[in-house]
Order: C-alpha cells, then structure tokens, then sequence
C-alpha cells in the first residue's frame, strides 16, 4: 500500500524564500488601492462651491431717448480787421492771441497825411462860411435897394442865387473835412469785436494798403462765448422727428429751444449744455443730411472754433423703462445677450433689444422683467444650467447731469 506524501511545512523562513517576483507585485496592488481610496476621500471632501456672481435688477425710470451727432464749433461773430486808409504802419499795439474787446486799439497807421488834409479842409470850409456870409449880406442890401428902385429884381435874383451857391459850397466843404477827419480816424485800427485775436500780420514800418485799392489783412478775431456747433442730422431722424412733433410727442427744434448736450473731444459725458438755434429750410441732396445748428455757452473760453463735438439732442417723450450696466451685455452672433440667475441659482441666458444710454446705463426696450437677477460682474465664470452663487450689487449712482448745468 502506497502512503501519500506528507504536506510541505510551511515556516516563517520558507515565506521569505518566496520568490522576489511575486512580491513585488503584490505590494504595489496593495499601494495603487490605498492611493485611490485617499484620492476618493479628497474630492467628496473637497468639493467646488458655484462660482461667485454680482448681480443686480434692472433699475425703473423715467427717461428720454437722446439722438448723437459729430458737429463742429463754430464762431457766432468773426471779424477779418483790414486797413481803412493806406499808408505806414506805426505800431502794433496788442499781443498776439490775447483776449481784446471792442474799441480796443490794435494798429497804428502814420495819421500826419491825413491830418495835413483835414487841415487843408477844414480852410476851405472856413472859407465857404465867410463867402456864404457874405453873399447873405448882399442879398439882404439888395432887398432894401429894391423897395427904393434903387436896384433891379434881376440883381436882386442874381444875389439870391450867389448866396444858394455860397451855401452849397459850404456843404461840400463840411463834407470833404469830414472825409478827412475820418481817414485820420481811420489811421487808428480799433477791434470791432471783443473776442480773441489771432497774430499781427503786418509789422511797423511795412505800407499797406486802404480800401479804395484792395485792403491789407491785418489780423482776424472770433468771438468765443457763446459758440455756435453745427451739425447735421440724417433724413431718417428728421422723419421721426417730425412725426412726434406732429402727434404732440415733442416740441420742434424750429420754434422751441430744445436743450442739448456736447461731449467734447476725449471726454466720456456730456460736459456742456446748450440749445436749439437753428434748422436749415431744406435737405441737402448730396448727403441727405439737415444742417442744424445749437448755441452753447462757453464762459471758460475753453472752447475754440474748428473743435469737433458730440452734440446729443432730444429724440423721444419722456417713458417708462427698464435700465441695467452697459457691462452686464454681451453679443451672441448678431444678437444681444444678458445672464440671469433663476430661483435656483442656475443660470439662465436671454435676447434683449437695447435702447440708448441714459446716465451711464442702457434702456432694455425688450427681453427683461423688473425681477430678473441680471449678471453684472462674473459673466465668464457663468454658464448657462450651472449653478452660481449671486451677490447683489449696490444700487448704481445716477450720472444723468453734465458737470455745471442742468439738462
């Protein structure tokens, strides 16, 4: 009878014989499943909270749709001083780019020939007094000889006639002298206007020349307060412009003086204010375009002609409407888009159809309620179904007046 082998004893030192390749193995299975335990652990315990959000709700007022245009400024009055009477010029007697006022004196043109024959006239006047004079006394001589028949009537007419002439000859001599006396004013260039003058274009001791032969430039003035802009508006705002003068929606720009608003060059609002002056009686054909024109007020003499400006003028009635940060819109392809946080917290996106801006925020004409939680701050940590964890915003300040008037 065959007896079974009898079963290896395992000891602690036949375990350590066990080859090194099946250890190894082992070992590292046991490190990889305690390693993604702990990463398991990790990420239950270390969740992401939802994205923070600002978000505010459209603000409700009432306001005023405004039409922008690009308009220049121009001078209300502008002067080119040119010499009245010709000859040498003496002195120049105001700085180039100054401020001057009317009557001010600027030039100075060498007065001594023109004084030499308001003196020449002034004799000559003299002499047509004492010539009418003396053909006044013959006539009244002749008066009394002819009661006597002491003289003929024809004498009589004849002295008549003398004295006519005697007076005609002192007109004419009163006018030559203040002919004269005029040039010698003349000889003084005083500043029709006040306002700022440009450089002196002729020096002392250059000839220029009077109006009787083509006068000298001498320097030109702007005036500067107020200032004219001008600007052209397109057909298709005039057309609605006039319908809502015609169903009593606004007043015309051509009987009422409807305020405006000027953005100057590298500002971000409105820092001027002005009115309606003028509107052209027609269109012009190559631009379809109307020249208006608006009077503004410049009292820092800031503003010089030839700057560009943008002038907004009044383009609807006063309505009802819904206003959020111009910031919180986005553009989706063609359309534009706004964030909004539902009851949930998960965010929502929806179309809206823009108005103008009105103090720093933009009229929504369509796609919001008064409710709505609008993303104003953190839209590229928003997605649309995710969830977000919103703040409210602080009210936004109304920035609806310029700095230093009224609208």
């Amino acid at each position: 009878m065959v007896q079974p082998a009898p079963a290896p004893q395992l000891d602690r030192g036949s375990f350590y014989r066990f080859p090194r390749r099946f250890v190894a193995p082992i070992g590292l299975l046991f490190a990889l499943a305690l390693a993604g335990c702990d990463k398991k652990a990790q990420s239950q315990e270390a969740a992401p909270a939802p994205p923070l959000v600002t978000v505010a709700q459209p603000v409700k007022r009432t306001v005023t749709d405004w039409d922008e245009f690009t308009g220049r400024f121009e001078a209300i009055q502008e002067v080119q001083v040119r010499a009245r009477v010709g000859g040498f010029v003496n002195s120049v007697e105001f700085t180039d780019g100054a401020i001057v006022h009317a009557s001010d004196l600027l030039y100075i043109i060498d007065p001594r020939p023109f004084e030499a024959v308001a003196s020449q006239a002034q004799g000559q006047l003299d002499d047509a007094r004492a010539k009418a004079e003396l053909a006044k006394r013959e006539l009244d001589r002749g008066l009394n000889l002819v009661q006597t028949s002491a003289v003929s009537v024809q004498v009589v007419d004849q002295r008549r006639q003398a004295l006519q002439a005697a007076y005609a000859a002192e007109t004419q001599a009163e006018g030559a002298l203040k002919a004269a006396q005029l040039n010698v004013e003349f000889t003084h260039v005083l500043a029709p206007i006040t306002g700022r003058v440009s450089r002196h274009l002729v020096t002392p001791g250059n000839l220029v020349q009077g109006a009787d032969s083509g006068a000298t430039l001498l320097t030109s003035i702007v005036s500067l307060d107020p200032i004219y802009i001008y600007f052209d508006v397109d057909e298709a705002t005039y057309q609605r412009n006039s319908r809502l003068w015609f169903e009593g929606k606004r007043p015309s720009s051509r009987d009422t003086s409807n305020p405006v608003q000027v953005t100057l060059t590298g500002e971000t609002k409105p820092s001027h204010v002005g009115k309606m002056d003028f509107l052209d009686n027609r269109l012009d054909i190559s631009t379809a375009t109307l020249r208006s024109r608006a009077i503004v007020p410049n009292k820092d003499l800031s503003i010089l002609p030839g700057q560009f400006g943008r002038v907004r003028i009044i383009g609807s009635s006063p309505y009802e409407a819904l206003l959020i940060p111009d910031a919180a819109i986005a553009t989706d392809q063609s359309r534009k888009i706004v964030f909004v946080v539902k009851a949930d917290n998960t965010v929502d996106v929806r179309p809206v159809i823009l108005g103008s801006l009105d103090g720093g925020l933009r009229v929504i004409r369509e796609g919001l309620m008064p409710g709505d939680q609008v993303i104003v701050d953190g839209l590229q940590r928003a997605r649309v179904g995710a969830k977000v964890t919103p703040k409210m915003a602080q009210a936004p300040a109304d920035d609806k007046t310029p700095a230093g008037a009224k609208p």
